[in-house]
C-alpha cells in the first residue's frame, strides 16, 4: 500500500492508546510522537524563506495488523517534499483536467472582459463627463444661492426703510413678490441642473447594463462551480457511510462550507485509512517551519484540529470510532470567596472553571456565585477571565456595585497584574506589547493578530525571575481583549514565547501557566483604593 509508512519502532497492543485521539483536545500520543519524528526528518530542515505548514500524522493497522502511519498536509498545492507518500486529497480540485479549472477558466474569461469594459476609454470619458456636470451643477447652484443671500440682505434694508414711509405695504408687497420669484427660479434652475447630471448618468447606465450582466453571469457561475467543489468532497466514515461537505454544513445550520473545509490533514488521513480498510489509533497534526504572521503556529508544536472547517467534518467521519473522552474537571472546581461584603466579592478562579456559563457547560463562576449570593442583584460578574487561566475576580452582589465597577474597567482605571511562566528564556528585562487582535473566524476561539481589522491590545510586562529553560514574568494588560496575554507572549512580534501548558499557542501541558494575582480598584462603597492579592498555585 503506497501510503502506508512503517513505524521505525516496534509497540506491543498494550501500549496502544483504548480510545482514538480526539483532534481538539488531545496531548500527542508516544505512537504519533514517534511517526511525527519520522516523518520530520524527511521533511528535513525547514527554509526561513518559505513558508510553514500544518502536517498531520494518523497511526493505523492494516489487515494483517501491521502497525504504521499515514501522513497528510493541509492545503491543495503540491507536496514540498516528493519523496513522501502523503495521502491524496479527498477531492483533488487542481486537477487540470477537472470542472474546477474549466470553470476557473470561464470565469477568467469573464473576469477579463469586466476589466475591459470597466477601463475602456469610453466609460472612462463618461466618467469624466458625469465628474464634470456634477461640478457645474454645484457651481451653479453654489452661485445661485450666494446670489440669493445678497438679494435678501439687500430686501431686508429695504423692509427696515419702508417702516418710516407712507406707501409701506406697497414696498412690502414687492419685497415678497420678488421673493417668491426668486424661489421659484431658483428651483427650476436645480431641476435643470439635475436634468443635466441625470442625461450624463442615463448614458453611463445604458453602457453600465452589458457589465452588469456580466457581473451576475459570473456570481452565478462561481455560486455554481462553489456548489459543486463541494459536493464533489465526499467523506467517509469507519462505518463506510458517505456524505457530501455540502450536506454535512448544511446539517449545521451553514449556507457553504468555509473555503479550504477538507483540505485540512485529518480528514485526508481518515479518509485513506477508510478507504483502505486501515483501521486508525492515534492522531496529530503539527507545524512545521517558518511562523505565519497572524496566527500564533510555532516550528514542531502540535496543534488540535481546526474548529470551523473540520468539526463538522469530522463529527461525520468518527462516527463508530470510540473517542477519548476531554477531562471532566470543571464540576469539581469551587471559586474560594477571599473577600466579602454588602456590596462586593472577591473570588479566586480555578484553572479549568468557566467565568460565565458556555454553550456545551453550564458550571462556572457565574453560577457558583448565584448558588453563594441568591440575593444579589444580576449581573454578578464584572469581568471574565479564560476558562484556562485562574486568579482573582470582582463579583458585583449589587446594580449599583456592577455599574460602578464597569465604569472603573471602560475608564481603565482599574489595575491588574498577571504572573505567568514561559517556555524560554526572555532576554529582556520589561517592555510593552502593542499588537491588535481579531478572532480568527476559521478556528474560534483562536484569536489573531490583524493590523487591518484587530482591535487595540496593549500589554506591559516585566521579568521577575528566569531559570534554565523558563522565565516568570508579570503581565499588566492595559486593554482587556480575549486571549491577549496569550497572543502577546507567543506572537513572534511579542515576547516570541508561548505561555507555559497554553493548549491554543504553545505546549498543552496539565495547566495554563497564567493567574490574576493581583487588582487594584476603588470600592464602590467606600470610595477608597484597594488592592487585593492572591498568589498562584505554580
Amino acid at each position: 500500500m503506497h501510503c502506508f509508512i512503517t513505524l521505525n519502532t516496534t509497540w506491543q497492543d498494550k501500549e496502544l492508546p483504548k480510545c482514538f485521539t480526539n483532534p481538539f483536545h488531545y496531548t500527542p500520543h508516544p505512537l504519533s510522537i514517534q511517526a511525527a519524528k519520522q516523518l520530520q526528518a524527511e521533511l528535513g530542515t525547514p527554509n526561513p524563506e518559505t513558508k510553514g505548514k500544518m502536517y498531520g500524522v494518523l497511526i493505523v493497522k492494516n489487515k494483517i495488523g501491521d502497525l504504521g502511519f499515514l501522513a497528510a498536509y493541509s492545503g491543495n498545492d503540491q507536496p514540498q517534499v516528493s519523496q513522501i507518500p502523503f495521502v491524496p486529497q479527498v477531492f483533488e480540485v487542481t486537477n487540470p483536467y477537472g470542472f474546477f479549472r474549466k470553470g476557473e477558466a470561464g470565469l477568467n474569461m469573464l473576469n477579463e472582459e469586466i476589466y475591459k469594459a470597466e477601463n475602456s476609454t469610453q466609460r472612462q470619458q463618461l466618467l469624466k463627463e458625469l465628474e464634470q456636470a456634477n461640478e457645474k451643477s454645484n457651481d451653479t447652484i453654489k452661485t445661485a444661492k450666494l446670489a440669493m443671500a445678497k438679494a435678501k440682505k439687500e430686501r431686508q434694508a429695504k423692509r427696515a426703510e419702508a417702516e418710516n414711509h407712507t406707501s409701506e405695504d406697497n414696498i412690502l408687497q414687492q419685497l415678497i413678490k420678488e421673493s417668491q420669484t426668486e424661489k421659484s427660479n431658483f428651483n427650476k434652475l436645480k431641476k435643470e441642473c439635475k436634468k443635466r447630471v441625470e442625461a450624463v448618468e442615463l448614458k453611463l447606465d445604458t453602457y453600465n447594463q452589458p457589465v452588469n450582466e456580466l457581473k451576475k453571469q459570473r456570481k452565478t457561475q462561481s455560486a455554481q462551480l462553489q456548489q459543486q467543489i463541494f459536493d464533489s468532497y465526499i467523506f467517509l466514515n469507519c462505518k463506510g457511510k458517505e456524505k457530501s461537505a455540502s450536506l454535512i454544513f448544511r446539517q449545521t445550520g451553514a449556507k457553504v462550507p468555509p473555503a479550504g473545509a477538507g483540505d485540512c490533514c485529518a480528514p485526508k488521513l481518515l479518509q485513506y485509512a477508510f478507504q483502505n480498510q486501515l483501521h486508525p489509533i492515534a492522531i496529530a497534526e503539527f507545524w512545521w517551519g517558518p511562523s505565519p504572521k497572524k496566527e500564533i503556529r510555532k516550528h514542531a508544536y502540535f496543534y488540535p484540529a481546526c474548529k470551523s472547517k473540520c468539526e463538522p467534518i469530522l463529527g461525520h467521519m468518527l462516527k463508530g470510532l470510540e473517542i477519548e473522552k476531554a477531562k471532566e474537571e470543571n464540576r469539581k472546581l469551587a471559586i474560594k470567596v477571599l473577600y466579602e461584603d454588602d456590596a462586593i466579592a472577591i473570588v479566586n478562579k480555578p484553572s479549568g472553571l468557566l467565568s460565565v456559563p458556555g454553550k456545551e457547560e453550564q458550571e462556572s463562576v457565574y453560577t457558583q456565585a448565584k448558588a453563594l449570593y441568591p440575593n444579589a442583584d444580576d449581573p454578578l460578574i464584572v469581568h471574565r477571565l479564560d476558562m484556562a487561566t485562574s486568579g482573582i475576580l470582582l463579583i458585583a452582589k449589587t446594580k449599583s456595585a456592577h455599574e460602578n465597577l464597569q465604569k472603573q474597567f471602560l475608564n481603565k482605571s482599574i489595575q491588574k497584574r498577571y504572573v505567568a511562566i514561559l517556555d524560554g528564556i526572555i532576554k529582556e528585562d520589561s517592555g510593552i506589547i502593542d499588537l491588535p487582535l481579531r478572532v480568527d473566524l476559521d478556528d474560534r476561539p483562536r484569536q489573531l493578530v490583524c493590523f487591518e481589522h484587530g482591535k487595540p491590545a496593549l500589554t506591559k510586562w516585566e521579568v521577575i525571575e528566569r531559570t534554565a529553560s523558563q522565565s516568570k514574568v508579570h503581565f499588566y494588560p492595559i486593554s482587556g481583549r480575549t486571549h491577549q496575554l496569550r497572543v502577546h507572549a507567543a506572537h513572534p512580534l511579542g515576547l516570541n514565547t508561548p505561555i507555559a501548558g497554553d493548549p491554543l499557542y504553545g505546549l498543552k501541558a496539565d495547566r495554563l501557566m497564567l493567574h490574576a494575582e493581583e487588582i487594584t480598584f476603588i470600592h464602590p462603597s467606600t470610595q477608597e483604593k484597594v488592592t487585593y492579592k492572591y498568589k498562584a498555585d505554580f
